[in-house]
Order: structure tokens, then sequence, then C-alpha cells
């Protein structure tokens, strides 16, 4: 479920940032550049996610 949801909204906000970001520099809104951005985002957002350990640090003070 948990990547469903990080697609979904991966994608809705891409989308919506492309578009904010094109209209206010005057250019226009690609459908396609905005949904490969956000997989491209979405993939990395997922090798975050996987590299990042689970396990709280070691407490080593001495």
């Amino acid at each position: 479920m948990r990547f469903f949801w990080t697609f979904f909204w991966g994608f809705l906000l891409i989308h919506m940032a492309s578009y904010v970001v094109n209209s206010m520099t005057g250019g226009h809104y690609d459908f396609m550049t905005s949904t490969i951005l956000s997989v491209i985002a979405i993939v990395v957002i997922f090798i975050i996610a996987e590299v990042i350990p689970n396990e709280p640090a070691a407490n080593d003070h001495h």
C-alpha cells in the first residue's frame, strides 16, 4: 500500500509543481514530461527509503 500512496501523491504533486512553474515562466504544460519526471522522482524516493537503515544508531558513549 505504501508504494501506491507514494506513487499517487508523487504523481499529483510533481504534476502540480510542473503546471505552476510552467505557468509562472510563461511556458506550456506538458503531461508526458511531468509524468517522466514524477516516475524518476518516485524511483529515487524508493531507493532512498531502502538505503536508510531502520535500526536506531548504536549508542557508544564511554
